[in-house]
């Protein structure tokens, strides 16, 4: 059952929402997103695209498509700017803490506890969780190449882009795919862009020298926090400029960030290599963003600051990069795409990001989730609850953990 009325399209126009309607909505997202970047951004468009309509489908791949261009968590750099949409720099602020909050919690808890996640029913309660990722990303997949891929030109373009990913790997696969998607575009895409009206439901209340601001304010950190560290010997300024740089200088999202973070955290010797592994492994437990995995780094520091002070200096320095590069990209981003010549490639673009969730949807999504006959039809009930009986996520989720932890008992009796 759907658990209330959609807001109407016009909301999708402006800034019209409060704070704290964002914050409760991505603090749900926060507790339910299992999955990885991939599967968070499918739980986006159920969320705000299907259920809120505080964007439409189009503009969503164009915000998409941004963020995946820029260094940082794609799904945390998407859920920013649709706070931002919503609900101006208080949303924005919402959004982050609402969808990052809860997967830090949990990581330093169990920095704290040192305990893990053992037996079939907890194993089989996680791997259900990978089952529902499957239904939500081939959920936002089927709806995306729908809104996005209407003609034969676009769906040429995203099957064209799940080749390149699936050829390349990897990021360098994803850039390739965007910029083909966009060359192709300006050659195929023209007439079906023409008609396209120039709004897509995306507005954002930051101005050309606020998006200065923050870009300069990214440079001054990256330059001028490992001069500081060097000369000034504080460890709470090492701390954030490691975490800051690792934030900065990582495309793809999470995973790509594992080996800058081992360089700079252990090989210094500030955590061990068996915590920062079983810290890795916890991360996947948890929902959120794994970008999170930092406060779980944080908290186990050696030596000061550690703790809370830890976990909350490193979090924040780990996300700041991206969220300011963001910032920055998007007033200029939004009057560049505005203009009649941009349409065509952009059209391309976003028929290429339908094609890049498609093929993420194979492969990490669905190997990692459906080893087993019954796996598939966990994940074939799932995707009925989200299609046929337009059963919200989160409850996807309950319906996910609980098939994936009875067949775990099954199996072990």
């Amino acid at each position: 059952m759907n658990p209330g009325p959609a807001e109407p399209p016009e909301t999708a126009s402006g800034s019209q929402g409060a704070a704290g309607e964002v914050l409760v909505a991505f603090l749900k997202l926060g507790l339910t997103s299992f999955g990885g970047p991939i599967a968070h951004l499918g739980y986006f468009r159920e969320e705000f695209v299907a259920r809120r309509r505080w964007i439409d489908d189009r503009g969503y791949a164009d915000l998409v498509a941004l963020c995946q261009f820029l260094p940082g968590p794609a799904s945390s750099q998407v859920g920013f700017a649709l706070g931002l949409q919503r609900a101006g720099a208080k949303g924005a602020l919402a959004a982050w803490v609402g969808f990052t909050l809860p997967s830090a919690i949990l990581l330093v808890l169990f920095a704290w506890s040192a305990g893990a996640i053992a037996g079939p029913l907890g194993l089989g309660l996680l791997h259900g969780l990978k089952v529902a990722a499957v239904a939500i990303v081939a959920q936002a997949v089927w709806g995306m190449a729908r809104a996005l891929c209407p003609d034969r030109q676009r769906a040429g373009i995203a099957v064209a882009a799940v080749v390149i990913v699936t050829v390349l790997g990897g990021v360098s696969g994803q850039f390739a795919a965007i910029l083909a998607g966009a060359l192709a575009g300006l050659w195929l895409c023209r007439d079906e862009s023409a008609g396209q009206g120039q709004d897509a439901g995306l507005h954002f209340p930051v101005s050309k020298a606020a998006g200065v601001a923050a870009l300069a304010v990214f440079a001054l950190l990256l330059v001028g926090l490992p001069l500081l560290a060097a000369a000034v010997p504080m460890q709470a300024l090492a701390v954030v400029d490691a975490f800051y740089r690792a934030g900065a200088l990582v495309f793809g999202g999470g995973h790509v960030v594992l080996p800058l973070l081992e360089a700079e955290i252990v090989a210094p010797g500030w955590v061990s290599a068996d915590a920062f592994l079983a810290g890795y492994g916890a991360a996947q437990a948890v929902p959120g963003p794994l970008f999170t995995f930092a406060a779980f780094l944080g908290a186990l520091l050696e030596p000061a600051p550690n703790g809370i002070a830890g976990a909350a200096l490193a979090l924040v320095a780990i996300f700041l990069p991206g969220l300011l590069l963001l910032t920055g990209a998007l007033p200029f981003w939004s009057a560049l795409r505005a203009r009649p010549r941009i349409r065509a490639p952009m059209a391309g673009v976003n028929a290429a990001v339908v094609g890049i969730l498609g093929a993420a949807l194979y492969d990490p999504v669905w190997t990692a989730a459906i080893r087993r006959p019954e796996d598939f039809a966990l994940a074939l009930v799932c995707f009925a609850a989200l299609t046929v009986w337009k059963s919200p996520p989160w409850i996807v989720v309950l319906i996910a953990a609980a098939g994936g932890a009875g067949l775990a008992l099954l199996r072990s009796s």
